[in-house]
């Protein structure tokens, strides 16, 4: 019998979901990357020298098959806050969600959390993406500057790298289980 899992990838602007998404998907992705133009500047600002030209206007999709009779469904969140009423939509369904975030952006990161924590009860983990290869700050430090309760996972990962994502996502499962189970009393997870 085939089980299917629905994950969503979320966070700020440009901290790289788009990326993470197509990093591991299997099949082509599915996304609504649109141009920056001029006219977006002022709502798409991002630090001088990065090279991003596009952002998500409505959602990337993606689908990783972990066995025979487990396929996960990825979704990935537009970043903007024009765009996050969309993101109660995205979740709904979800077993957890990956909250990327860029360590040298933090700011980009403080409304996704907040989303996570006070207004949706969908198990997640952050993860910090690894831009150039580089941990730019230790994650206590990020742990404390996001206001990250204890029983949040933190990780890192590079979202270009296939096998760092499948981490993070087992990251995500593993503690979607263990919130799970000690939700139910009895669950034979639990045991």
């Amino acid at each position: 019998m085939l089980t299917s899992a629905k994950i969503v990838i979320a966070g700020g602007f440009g901290v790289g979901k788009t990326t993470c998404v197509g990093a591991i998907s299997e099949i082509p992705t599915i996304n609504t990357e649109a141009w920056m133009t001029a006219a977006s500047e002022p709502v798409d600002r991002l630090d001088p020298g990065t090279d991003k030209t596009t952002t998500t206007v409505a959602m990337d999709f993606g689908r990783l098959t972990i066995s025979n009779d487990l396929v996960l469904y990825l979704f990935g969140t537009p970043g903007q806050a024009r765009f996050w009423p969309m993101w109660d939509d995205l979740c709904r369904g979800a077993v957890g969600a990956l909250v990327l975030a860029d360590s040298r952006r933090l700011d980009e990161s403080f409304a996704a959390v907040n989303y996570f924590e006070q207004d949706s009860d969908l198990p997640f983990v952050v993860c910090l993406n690894l831009f150039d290869g580089v941990l730019t700050h230790h994650l206590d430090d990020v742990r404390e500057a996001l206001a990250l309760s204890p029983h949040v996972p933190l990780i890192t990962c590079d979202a270009r790298s296939p096998s760092s994502v499948a981490q993070a996502l087992m990251a995500v499962i593993t503690h979607t289980m263990e919130r799970t189970a000690s939700a139910v009393p009895g669950s034979f997870l639990a045991r």
